[in-house]
């Protein structure tokens, strides 16, 4: 059997947006224990062909041959100005290394952000923190002038674009973020460990590139809301989406003597007294520095137009063809290179189709459909054209981005794979340099242990907010984390998220040497989709979003507690209770099916188990954005990545300080969940 392979063309679709440090979410199952499993794990026949076909040295040369970019801006500059007439000027550029030969490529990608603001400003600046609301409202207590100023901010925490949407919002006319050490854990230059390219620190000239649209807003093209980008389609104006003044993006070495500059001006860093306010650049006191003197003068020249761009999917067709389960990951990259992200998924997913290409000479032919998706400009917008027509034939979405940059496992998923994605890391030995007799689980309860709550920042995105199962193989290393891990000879390296130095000799030397995290993440994920598309039962279990809506009922509770509001919560409380029996007998009657082996009622089940989801969506969106549906799960609207639960309740209340709107969602996300429930039971 051969698979169907399409070339399909689309305008401005995809975002990786995903921002070091990455989230760790509030909202997660409790810690695992070993699970004490014989070695080597059992796997049937099949399991064992398409374990087979996974080779390293073909990874290898995967993650080799992938160099895709995107545009880039026609010119860009920065002058700090001191008041005694000296300049600085940032060079906005990686250090070129002699052993990594991306580093000096001729068309390298200067460092910055993607649908940034075309200007001219030039300005006293003002040091923000890392630009959240919570910020901004602590330099108006301290009463920072921050009208006509540019902002310095840092990165880690939340989401770039929403640094400049704050920063623009209190009438800034500029904003520049810059990386910092101090988010990079015990893994610096200053704490003893060599930098890159001798040894796994951060470079001092790494950039971080990436979008600046308002993620928690709209994740697609931004002059398409709502509908797919194609030539002749109507162009929305994107003011609303993206920003209207310029950024740029700079190394911390470059910082550094832009904020010396500020040294002594203003509040102190550490009398600010704002969580993730200090960092750890040599010299700086990060104080606010008002009526410094100092000035910055920014260029920032894009070239907005419209190009083409392409996805590339796969097709091996099921016996049931009303059952899609899809499996994506994007190949574009902010620079030449990306082994980690995207390259890492993108070998994975090559591998993997090579695996049910081996799988098919046997004679086999899934269940259900299986869609291999290979998304293009996933870095500037998340995939939304196929999405209505797969709707109402998707099982579940599986993702793999950032499939590997680092020996710790990492997933995240909506509860009802929870069971699936666990069972199967028991499966897969785990060879990590001098480790012995692992396996993945083994390794992901000792470091991890837990399943992490689907925000945005990635492909999954437009499937979780029309209510279709989502897991999503997030990056395997924790930026900062501390040196007692069961597997790993020497402390793990940061990946140089969105910069030149994610490249294959980091990649070969420090991220995954031998391949090997590569080669036991793809056989986890071949395991996860063979499962998805073969098994009688589909593997999603409803009942396991009970004990998470309890635990996202608690939270909820809490923040209200700390409110100065009072809202009504017993209808929501009542449509958790009235879910948790749906969810019961659901698991009573599906239980019967399969012990008297009826496949046509199993088969209803398994629609019902597919189908469920779609009831927790709200056709009209959240407050202030239409696109995000799902009323259980959002990007935090001044987070961008890491997810809000209940979002249109909880942010009623924390960030529109409105009872009466909070009021209307708890009946709209009460009434939703009963649409779930009513789909299980009827």
């Amino acid at each position: 059997m051969r698979a169907t392979l399409l070339l399909l063309a689309a305008i401005g679709a995809g975002a990786c947006q995903r921002e070091r440090a990455f989230q760790h979410h509030p909202y997660r199952h409790v810690k695992r224990q070993s699970s004490n499993a014989t070695f080597p794990p059992f796997l049937d026949v099949i399991e064992q062909v398409l374990m087979n076909s996974f080779d390293t040295v073909s990874i290898s040369q995967w993650s080799y041959y992938y160099n895709l970019f995107l545009n880039y801006p026609i010119s860009n500059s920065l002058v700090l100005s001191h008041s005694n007439g000296t300049t600085f000027t940032p060079t906005l550029m990686e250090d070129m290394v002699e052993e990594d030969e991306t580093t000096s490529y001729p068309n390298r990608i200067p460092a910055f952000h993607g649908y940034s603001f075309t200007g001219n400003v030039s300005a006293e600046y003002v040091y923000v923190g890392r630009a959240q609301q919570v910020d901004f409202e602590r330099l108006i207590a301290l009463g920072v002038n921050l009208e006509g100023k540019i902002a310095l901010a840092k990165y880690g925490g939340p989401y770039r674009g929403l640094r400049v949407k704050n920063a623009q919002d209190h009438g800034m006319i500029g904003t520049v973020i810059f990386t910092d050490p101090g988010d990079d854990g015990n893994m610096t230059e200053a704490k003893g460990v060599t930098a890159y390219p001798h040894g796994p620190a951060r470079n001092p000239s790494t950039v971080q590139r990436g979008s600046v649209q308002f993620l928690s807003t709209y994740p697609g093209d931004p002059t398409t809301p709502g509908y797919a980008s194609k030539p002749d389609f109507p162009r929305a104006d994107r003011s609303d989406i993206t920003p209207n003044i310029p950024s740029l993006t700079i190394s911390w070495i470059d910082a550094q003597p832009i904020l010396e500059a500020l040294n002594g001006f203003g509040t102190n860093g550490r009398a600010v007294n704002r969580n993730g306010w200090v960092g750890a650049i040599p010299g700086v006191d990060y104080s606010t520095g008002a009526g410094s003197g100092a000035t910055l003068s920014m260029s920032n020249i894009m070239n907005d137009t419209c190009g083409t761009i392409w996805n590339v999917v796969g097709i091996i067709n099921g016996t049931n063809p009303d059952e899609v389960v899809i499996f994506g990951n994007h190949r574009d990259a902010w620079i030449v290179g990306g082994a980690a992200d995207p390259n890492s998924g993108s070998a994975v997913l090559i591998e993997l189709a090579k695996a049910f290409g081996a799988l098919a000479e046997t004679g086999w032919k899934p269940l259900r459909t299986i869609i291999l998706c290979s998304w293009d400009a996933e870095e500037y917008g998340i995939v939304e054209e196929y999405i209505p027509c797969l709707k109402n034939a998707a099982v579940p979405y599986l993702n793999a981005d950032l499939a590997v940059s680092g020996p710790i496992p990492d997933v995240s998923a909506l509860p009802d794979p929870h069971a699936i994605s666990t069972s199967l890391m028991k499966k897969i030995v785990y060879p990590y340099r001098s480790a012995t007799n692992l396996i993945i689980y083994d390794v992901w309860a000792h470091e991890s242990g837990e399943i992490g709550v689907l925000g945005s920042g990635n492909d999954y995105t437009a499937f979780l907010h029309r209510g279709i199962a989502s897991i999503d193989m997030a990056p395997l290393l924790f930026e900062g984390a501390p040196d007692t891990h069961m597997i790993a000879s020497s402390r793990p390296p940061l990946i140089n998220y969105h910069s030149n130095y994610d490249s294959y000799h980091w990649m070969a030397k420090f991220g995954d040497p031998g391949f090997h995290t590569h080669k036991a993440i793809g056989q986890y994920l071949t395991l996860l989709l063979y499962h998805m598309v073969s098994d009688a039962v589909v593997p999603l279990e409803p009942a396991d979003y009970v004990p998470q809506l309890k635990t996202y009922l608690k939270a909820l509770q809490s923040d209200i507690s700390a409110s100065n509001f009072t809202v009504d919560l017993s209808n929501l409380t009542a449509a958790i209770f009235a879910f948790e029996t749906s969810a019961r007998e659901f698991v009573d009657i599906r239980t019967k099916d399969v012990s008297t082996n009826d496949t046509a009622l199993i088969t209803v089940q398994n629609h019902k188990a597919s189908d469920f989801s779609r009831g927790f969506t709200s056709q009209g969106g959240l407050p202030t954005r239409e696109f995000y549906q799902n009323t259980l799960f959002a990007p935090g609207r001044d987070i961008g990545y890491a997810p809000v639960t209940f979002p249109g309740i909880t942010e009623s209340i924390m960030i529109d300080k409105d009872a009466k709107l909070a009021q209307e969602w708890i009946k709209k996300t009460s009434d939703a969940i009963l649409v779930a429930a009513s789909i299980l039971k009827n």
